[in-house]
């Protein structure tokens, strides 16, 4: 992975609008990266707090497991969610103009 590739997920990352949240593979499709929704999720497992990572979750809305952060921090937001561990995708989903 290159520094080209994690400035451009952090890119993304950063224009997620508060109330909302991305997917792994949206943030790959956006950067022309398809096929690196998983290079995507490692990228945001090393990133420090200055960038909104709690905002991406899978393509099924779930959350990280075991980063017990990110649920309060999206409710904090007025995420709705479908159950504990999953967001409504449905409603919440940024559409990237």
């Amino acid at each position: 992975m290159n520094e080209q590739f994690i400035q451009a997920v952090f890119a993304v990352v950063d224009t997620i609008p508060l109330g909302r949240v991305a997917t792994y593979g949206q943030i790959a499709r956006i950067i022309g990266h398809p096929k690196n929704a998983r290079l995507v999720g490692k990228v945001l497992g090393k990133a420090d707090k200055k960038h909104p990572c709690h905002r991406v979750v899978t393509s099924t809305g779930r959350l990280v497991p075991g980063w017990l952060d990110q649920r309060p921090m999206l409710l904090a937001e007025g995420i709705p969610f479908r159950d504990e561990d999953h967001v409504d995708i449905k409603r919440c989903l940024w559409q990237k103009n």
